[in-house]
C-alpha cells in the first residue's frame, strides 16, 4: 500500500466517520461491496476458506499464497470480522481513489470495533477486499 494511502487511512481511523460517498460510486456498487463482505463473512462463519479467499483481491492472494493461510491470519488478527456477533455497514466513500467500506461490527468478546474495508474493483468490474483496518468502536455489547 502507498505511504501516502496508508496516512489517508490512518486520518481515516482517527475521523468519526467517512466522509459522503463520492459520485462516481453508483448504488449499484455500494450493493455490491456489501454482498461481498457479506459473503466473505458468511465463508468465515462455515470456515470456509477457500470461499473466504475468493473474495479477497489478487494482491491479498498472492500475499497469503493460500486459503488455509489466510484463514490463520483472519482467525488470529481479526476475530471481530471472523465471528462477529453483529455487523452495521456505514458510510462508503473513498480515500485517493480507493474506495471504502465503514463496518461497525460487535465482536465475539462483546466489543465493538470500526472495520475500514479497503475495495478494489477488479478488470471484470466486480469488487474484492484488498485490506481491512481495524479501529476501537464505541461500542461494547454485553
Amino acid at each position: 500500500m502507498r505511504p501516502s494511502l496508508l496516512l489517508a487511512v490512518a486520518l481515516l481511523l482517527a475521523a468519526p466517520r467517512l466522509a459522503a460517498a463520492d459520485d462516481a460510486i453508483a448504488a449499484a456498487d455500494g450493493a455490491a461491496i456489501k454482498s461481498v463482505i457479506e459473503r466473505q463473512m458468511a465463508a468465515f462463519a462455515r470456515d470456509d476458506a477457500a470461499a473466504a479467499f475468493d473474495f479477497a483481491s489478487p494482491g491479498i492472494q498472492h500475499q497469503f499464497g493460500t486459503p488455509e493461510n489466510f484463514m490463520r491470519m483472519v482467525e488470529s488478527g481479526y476475530r471481530a470480522v471472523y465471528r462477529p456477533r453483529s455487523v452495521t455497514f456505514g458510510r462508503l466513500g473513498s480515500v485517493e481513489g480507493v474506495v471504502v467500506q465503514e463496518v461497525d461490527v460487535i465482536g465475539p468478546d462483546g466489543s465493538g470495533v470500526r472495520a475500514f474495508y479497503l475495495m478494489e474493483r477488479e478488470s471484470d468490474g466486480s469488487w474484492r477486499i484488498n485490506g481491512v483496518r481495524l479501529a476501537p468502536g464505541n461500542e461494547k455489547e454485553t
